[in-house]
């Protein structure tokens, strides 16, 4: 079978090994299927679409083979990403596509001449995506083309657009459909997905996840920012989308669970000798961080919840406490440092002693040119003359 060597459909390099997005590792490849009937295959196309077919001609298939499976019309050309036990778990996970309530077939391992074709019409993608966007620009019309992904027999093209609110784009398919000679399909996806289907690295360091795994996107609020005590930095919460960042929702559970049993922070604490207000706090070592009244976030005072519940309960009562932290719970706020400073990368001095031996170095060199030597020959020279003046006396 030939290679495709194109970045969009991604590049097979072996059985196992595809440089696709939302590839899945098949962990469960040493087990045979225990689901009787026809073979059920995972086939890739552009980025991150995949769909679900029954490979009911038992065609001998495996990971990396381009496949000729049925559309809507004619066929269309993808890569198989997945077979096996996982195929299952897989199609829980994304919307699978019937044709009268049954999944689609595989029509035949592709040939030489349907290859040539999928070329052909993979390089035809992105100048169709630049003509329509011209041709939305011409329309006025509030949208924006975001990908075009051609059928295998370039026949048909999808269009993935994105828009604010409802768009009129009848006008536009006519359009389109006299420029290009083909059949239109239009979708509308969101920023998110947009995101996922052109990729790229995250602020972690890594990949995108919605290019990577995440096949659903879950609504995402500022108060999983605020649960975890996050500062409501727009600049730091937003994603390469423009909307707040997919794992502000990975750990906002663990957040919550450890929250239940907090007292509110609404409450300042009242002691004898001041008042403190609530600054921030420390989910998992159980500690709220307080301050005094007036003085500002530079005296902080870490107070164990429970110790804050009591202070609570006493003010309620009328009572003061003498003291905001007491004995039996000052080892339970103390912060051990577990950072270690052992190559010095972090000392603020790290670069005062060179400049100093710098410093000396460059005062030597000028007293060699001005012929004066350093301190020591000076002194050499001095007590040399000494020496001769006393033998000249005698």
């Amino acid at each position: 079978m030939p290679e495709v060597n194109t970045i969009e459909r991604g590049v097979c390099k072996s059985d196992n090994v595809c440089c696709a997005k939302l590839h899945v590792t098949d962990w469960l490849a040493d087990i045979k299927s225990v689901v009787q009937g026809d073979e059920i295959v995972e086939v890739r196309f552009k980025n991150t679409r995949k769909d679900y077919y029954r490979n009911v001609n038992n065609l001998k298939i495996k990971v990396g083979d381009i496949v000729a499976v049925e559309g809507n019309p004619g066929h269309d050309i993808g890569v198989v990403s997945l077979k096996g036990e996982l195929v299952y778990d897989q199609m829980k996970r994304h919307r699978v596509t019937l044709n009268n309530g049954e999944l689609r077939k595989i029509y035949r391992l592709a040939k030489q001449v349907d290859i040539e074709k999928w070329k052909e019409a993979i390089t035809l993608e992105h100048e169709t995506m630049i003509r329509s966007r011209q041709l939305v620009k011409d329309l006025n019309l509030d949208m924006k083309i975001g990908d075009v992904e051609y059928q295998g027999d370039k026949t048909k093209a999808i269009f993935y657009y994105i828009a604010d609110g409802r768009v009129d784009f009848r006008q536009l398919i006519k359009v389109l459909a006299d420029t290009f000679r083909i059949r239109i399909e239009m979708k509308q996806i969101g920023a998110r997905q947009e995101a996922g289907r052109i990729g790229g690295i995250g602020p972690c360091g890594r990949e995108l996840c919605c290019s990577t795994w995440m096949a659903n996107f879950i609504s995402v609020t500022t108060n999983a920012a605020r649960y975890q005590e996050i500062s409501l930095n727009p600049q730091k919460l937003a994603g390469q989308c423009g909307k707040l960042k997919c794992c502000l929702n990975f750990e906002v559970d663990a957040y919550i669970d450890a929250q239940k049993d907090f007292p509110p922070t609404n409450v300042p604490l009242e002691t004898e000798k001041a008042s403190y207000i609530y600054l921030k706090a420390d989910i998992f070592s159980g500690t709220y961080w307080y301050s005094q009244r007036g003085d500002g976030p530079a005296s902080l005072v870490g107070v164990p919840v429970e110790r804050v519940k009591e202070v609570i309960r006493m003010n309620r009562k009328g009572r003061k406490p003498e003291k905001l932290v007491t004995e039996r719970y000052e080892n339970t706020t103390k912060q051990e440092d577990t950072f270690r400073n052992e190559v010095g990368q972090e000392d603020l001095n790290r670069f005062d002693n060179p400049s100093r031996s710098r410093k000396k170095n460059r005062s030597n060199k000028r007293s060699h040119r001005r012929g004066g030597g350093s301190a020591n020959d000076a002194g050499q020279r001095n007590t040399g003359e000494r020496d001769q003046n006393r033998i000249r006396r005698r």
